[in-house]
């Protein structure tokens, strides 16, 4: 059973910078895709940034696009998100996302989830 831990999430003045990890945990066959998504109070969960289970350049949302960087470790089971220059419509709960395939995040059919992590910009 694959679970996955956000965590670095916090109140930050606009401009500030954040970086979020996400860990999973549990057997694959091989590393799983990875992205976050987040969500707004009122607003539909949407996707932010993907990388592959070996590194595959990661795609942007294009509202962070020059902003934010997805990463992952060389274990391949820990992605990052650094986030620069954040403003106060960046304030979301941010969710990790994993899955096999890269096309399923890309099509919002993400095996599993982690819990969220809370990302608060103050103007």
């Amino acid at each position: 059973q694959v679970q996955l831990l956000e965590s670095g999430g916090g109140l930050v003045p606009a401009g500030g910078s954040l970086r979020l990890s996400c860990t999973y945990s549990g057997r694959t066959i091989r590393p799983l895709a990875m992205a976050w998504f987040r969500q707004a109070p009122g607003q539909e969960r949407e996707f932010v940034a993907i990388i592959g289970g070996y590194g595959r350049t990661g795609d942007y949302a294009d509202s962070v696009k020059g902003r934010f960087t997805i990463s992952r470790t060389g274990t391949k089971n820990t992605i990052f998100l650094q986030m620069d220059n954040l403003a106060p419509e960046d304030t979301a709960v941010y969710y990790c996302a994993a899955d096999a395939t890269y096309q399923a995040i890309i099509e919002n059919r993400s095996t599993y989830w982690g819990q969220g992590t809370q990302v608060t910009v103050s103007s």
